[in-house]
């Protein structure tokens, strides 16, 4: 008994460590948000494209209510209803959404590339500005002298450069 409570604690850890990690929630987020989205996407289709489809169809219809109904685009071939103003408003809604999802990881990768250019150029070393005298071993000599200003020694062509 006592291995099963271990088990299941040990178990328990993992699956807390896993669940907690940034990945898994970040992912949890991302499809919170786009079922949010597709709401939207559904609703802009169904209150706003499927009416336009509608109209210009010229499928319109009065329900058992009384209510005009917008019917987009229909037609009929021995009693099988092909309801393409529906296709028609599923394709559009797909491109709607695949368009901002395309638009949303074009602005995430020119943010990380610009991140990552600002990282690397932090990383680069800047060209040093001074170098090491030969002979009195003073730091603080300017890269293109050629003689040190503190005990006027003559720098020869290849002279050491402080790193």
């Amino acid at each position: 008994m006592a291995e099963k409570k271990g088990f299941i604690k040990n178990f328990m850890a993992e699956f807390k460590e896993f669940a907690l990690k940034g990945n898994v929630m970040d992912m949890a987020i991302g499809v919170i948000i786009g079922a949010a989205f597709g709401n939207i996407v559904t609703s802009l289709t169904d209150n706003f494209i499927n009416p336009l489809i509608g109209v210009i169809t010229g499928g319109a219809k009065k329900d058992e209510n009384g209510v005009m109904q917008v019917v987009g685009g229909k037609f009929t071939i021995r009693n099988v209803d092909f309801n393409y103003g529906s296709f028609i408003s599923a394709v559009i809604n797909f491109l709607v959404i695949a368009l901002i999802l395309f638009l949303m990881l074009k602005a995430i990768n020119g943010a990380i590339e610009k991140a990552a250019a600002i990282a690397k150029k932090e990383e680069e070393e800047e060209a040093p500005t001074t170098k090491t005298c030969p002979f009195c071993l003073m730091d603080d000599v300017k890269i293109d002298a050629t003689r040190c200003p503190h005990c006027t020694s003559q720098f020869e062509t290849t002279v050491e450069v402080k790193v």
